[in-house]
């Protein structure tokens, strides 16, 4: 089991990148950066409005040098919406591979049981628009709780139905799907994009 670590946001950047290097290091002060899958530098920047691309181009070469200064040697990538890295494939440039969110549930006329199909299409769609980079879906699921979204139904039933949907459609490469998310995200507050739904994405959070 390895992490997939990174920096929310590009406040407090680059020296937000120490709380990653701290953590390979171990007791005996050796580091060991194998414990990482992938470091990411923003999650959504560029889709919330909080960066520009070429802020995020910039901050991922910056981080890149200064990991690889250190040892890592590892992929370095931001995270964005599936849409965002469609309209601006130099985020994937930048990255060592295209690391996409993707949810059906934001389309409302897809019903759960074609999600695992939307992911892998917009997967696909992304890694055309890019060259053929590698693309990665390193968020997707289905609320269990919330409105509904035209047909995108929340319930404990569709979000099974999503997430076996997705597994069958990622089966051939399950190494680029990550779920979204193991629990309930409390803490977090809706918007008028949410639907309601926005803490009740656990696959074991409705159990």
């Amino acid at each position: 089991m390895r992490v997939f670590a990174g920096v929310y946001d590009l406040t407090g950047f680059p020296g937000s990148l120490s709380a990653i290097s701290d953590v390979a290091k171990g007791p005996d002060g050796k580091t060991d950066w194998s414990i990482f899958h992938t470091i990411a530098i923003g999650n959504e920047l560029v889709n919330g409005g909080t960066n520009e691309p070429g802020e995020v181009v910039s901050a991922v070469k910056q981080a890149r040098s200064i990991l690889r200064g250190q040892g890592y040697k590892g992929p370095v990538v931001t995270v964005d919406t599936f849409s965002v890295l469609l309209d601006h494939p130099e985020l994937c440039t930048a990255s060592d591979y295209c690391a996409a969110n993707c949810h059906a549930f934001f389309d409302a006329n897809q019903h759960p049981g074609g999600a695992g199909a939307y992911a892998l299409e917009q997967a696909r769609s992304i890694s055309a628009a890019a060259n053929g980079k590698h693309t990665m879906i390193t968020e997707s699921g289905w609320p269990h709780a919330g409105d509904a979204n035209g047909v995108a139904i929340p319930s404990p039933r569709n979000q099974q139905t999503a997430l076996d949907s997705l597994r069958k459609s990622f089966d051939h490469r399950r190494e680029d799907l990550v779920l979204f998310t193991a629990f309930d995200d409390l803490w977090k507050d809706d918007n008028s994009y949410t639907f309601g739904a926005e803490k009740f994405w656990g696959i074991h959070g409705g159990l």
